[in-house]
């Protein structure tokens, strides 16, 4: 390549640059940029926080650091967000819908070990309103369904379940907010139905020394088995 063919391809690669550059001026008010060119933690001219993000919190009060990515839409958290330690170890999956967790959500020990699995439902500026199952008394199943204003924010809705060392602890049924099984709770507690004992024979000499003393006052039975 000769130099003019050089001077030629560098002023190119500087035109593109100004032009790239002057979008995102005119897009963005704060942004940055990684090392390979991508445009990361930008703040649209609202002020609302858009696009791919990466932020970083420092340990505090003895509680370890961690990254987070994922993407705001206006403003809001929206579809998957990862968690890292400061080592790169993934410790939660979450999933968003404008700042809503919806779906299922994961989170994981530091040593990648599944810890527990949630499931929220989230609102959706799309359906203002949302259909939801009217729990018999007492016995958990679905009597009828009732059509409600959707509200903006999460509810927990779903399946809850608790894990050590990847053996599956406990599990919640969720409906909106209400716990739909609390026998299947942290903090309920299976009671041992009681059982009456069973009557005790009396052995032959003790039968013997009753009849034997039967109706005589002030008799006391001294224990031995004799008669």
């Amino acid at each position: 390549m000769t130099f003019l063919m050089k001077r030629k391809l560098h002023f190119i690669v500087c035109f593109l640059f100004l032009i790239f550059s002057q979008n995102i001026f005119s897009q963005y008010k704060e942004f940055k940029l990684t090392q390979f060119g991508d445009t990361i933690n930008a703040i649209n001219k609202d002020g609302q926080k858009v696009g791919k993000w990466v932020t970083e919190t420092s340990e505090l009060r003895g509680e370890p650091g961690f990254v987070e990515e994922g993407i705001y839409k206006k403003g809001e958290k929206d579809g998957y967000w990862r968690k890292y330690s400061n080592q790169g170890d993934l410790l939660a999956m979450e999933h968003y819908i404008l700042g809503g967790k919806d779906g299922l959500q994961q989170y994981f020990s530091f040593l990648g070990d599944l810890e527990r699995e949630e499931n929220w439902k989230g609102y959706n500026p799309d359906s203002p309103y949302d259909t939801i199952a009217v729990y018999g008394t007492g016995n958990g199943e679905i009597v009828d369904y009732k059509i409600v204003k959707a509200l903006p924010y999460s509810v927990k809705d779903g399946e809850w379940r608790y894990f050590e060392s990847g053996r599956l602890l406990r599990s919640e049924q969720w409906s909106v907010n209400n716990l739909v099984n609390p026998k299947a709770s942290a903090s309920s507690r299976t009671k041992t139905p009681y059982v009456k004992p069973e009557k005790l024979e009396k052995p032959p000499a003790m039968v013997e020394w009753e009849k034997k003393n039967k109706g005589k006052k002030n008799v006391i039975r001294d224990g031995q088995t004799h008669l």
